[in-house]
């Protein structure tokens, strides 16, 4: 079977909301292969402590493309620690330059409880503006949910989850089994 004739993974979202000194990472439980509900309750939103460095990680993706990213970037977190934004920049450059590596389809949205980062397979890694980022299928429901909600009086998790709550009824490739994880600086 050729890559483009299957049916392919689909589906998540994941958001990142940084408000009030706090960050919240959330992330669906739907894992769909074509039209089919595979699992409803999947975690994609993880807790790192590498070297007692708390990170928070989401991903969209293939599962074990992300899981192989998390796994590098804990590496680079070891190396660098405290050091999230060039632990992220090393392992994008990695990602961007590694024959292995750049057949991996994921991205992760990352937080230290400082910075709130993206990183893509293209070499990215980026700082979402309005203090908002959201991946995967869903992702772009998510993130004009939660910029729309961003002024009001939620705190960053009840944006994350109203958030989250709209684009599962949007997405079909989104659930609203959520997993939640807050960090602070």
């Amino acid at each position: 079977m050729a890559q483009d004739d299957f049916p392919g993974w689909h589906g998540t979202t994941i958001i990142g909301v940084k408000k009030a000194g706090e960050i919240v990472i959330a992330g669906d439980g739907q894992v769909s292969l074509g039209q089919t509900v595979i699992k409803g309750t999947a975690r994609k939103v993880r807790r790192l402590s590498p070297g007692g460095f708390d990170v928070v990680a989401g991903f969209a993706g293939s599962t074990a493309d992300a899981f192989t990213l998390l796994e590098r970037l804990e590496a680079k977190l070891e190396a660098t620690p405290g050091q999230l934004a060039r632990a992220s920049v090393e392992l994008a450059k990695d990602w961007r330059t590694d024959k292995y590596l750049q057949k991996l389809e994921a991205m992760l949205i990352v937080s230290d409880g400082k910075d709130l980062l993206v990183i893509t397979g293209a070499g990215d890694v980026l700082e979402p503006e309005h203090n908002v980022a959201a991946i995967g299928s869903g992702g772009n429901y998510a993130l004009a949910a939660a910029r729309g909600m961003m002024e009001s009086d939620r705190s960053a998790e009840q944006v994350a989850r109203d958030a989250m709550a709209i684009a599962a009824d949007i997405c079909v490739y989104t659930n609203g089994n959520l997993t939640v994880e807050t960090i602070s600086a």
